[in-house]
């Protein structure tokens, strides 16, 4: 699932229960409210998953087995939550 369907499940999903908006045709929904509703889900979207860049809590020190260990299920561990790792 690309990014773009998860925005737009999670907006749907969020929406669910506003019986003025129709289906979208396209990218496009035909109500401008909500497309407005739309476009503003999407920037926050994305914002939120930028804020969800997160530094490995443990260094990766070449030679050290226990913290190359150490690093890589950190690592693993925040992926699987969602977060993007760096460092």
């Amino acid at each position: 699932m690309s990014n773009g369907d998860k925005i737009r499940a999670e907006f749907e999903r969020t929406n669910a229960r506003d019986h003025r908006r129709e289906p979208p045709k396209g990218n496009n929904y035909i109500d401008p409210m909500a497309q407005a509703d739309w476009e503003s889900f999407q920037k926050g979207w994305e914002a939120s998953r930028t804020s969800l860049c997160i530094k490995n809590p443990f260094e990766l020190i070449i030679g050290d087995p226990d913290g190359q260990w150490a690093h890589e299920v950190a690592e693993k561990s925040l992926r699987a939550q969602g977060f993007k790792v760096i460092g």
